[in-house]
């Protein structure tokens, strides 16, 4: 994935450090990985909204980040397992603040009133 250059803009390592766990999945494949070695299948039971699709790219968008490590085990079937790079493990400080911000205000989030939907009526012919 092709990293934009945050060198010379205010806010930049804000905007670099979201662009690195941006999106929906990324977060919570981190945090879920912080529980240490995974298997794909096991990353797909723990996150039942993912698609095998999205989770396959978001991993290799993790590991190109250099955020996660693939390993392969030459076995039939063959086997993959994930865990977190040095680099990854770094973030665990950044994960944790964010799991304890979501659970104290997940009542909040969680609760707000559903988008008020106004339906047109219908015209007489």
């Amino acid at each position: 994935m092709k990293r934009r250059n945050f060198a010379r803009r205010p806010g930049c390592s804000v905007e670099a450090t979201l662009d690195l766990i941006d999106g929906k999945w990324k977060g919570v494949i981190l945090y879920h990985l912080q529980g240490g070695t995974q298997r794909f299948g096991e990353l797909r039971r723990l996150m039942p909204g993912i698609t095998q699709r999205m989770l396959t790219k978001q991993l290799r968008a993790l590991e190109e980040d250099k955020l996660v490590i693939r390993k392969v085990y030459a076995e039939v079937p063959p086997r993959v397992e994930y865990c977190l790079s040095e680099l990854g493990e770094s973030l665990r400080p950044v994960i944790d603040i964010l799991k304890a911000w979501g659970e104290s205000h997940q009542a909040r989030l969680s609760c707000a009133p559903p988008p008020v939907v106004v339906k047109k009526p219908k015209r007489a012919a």
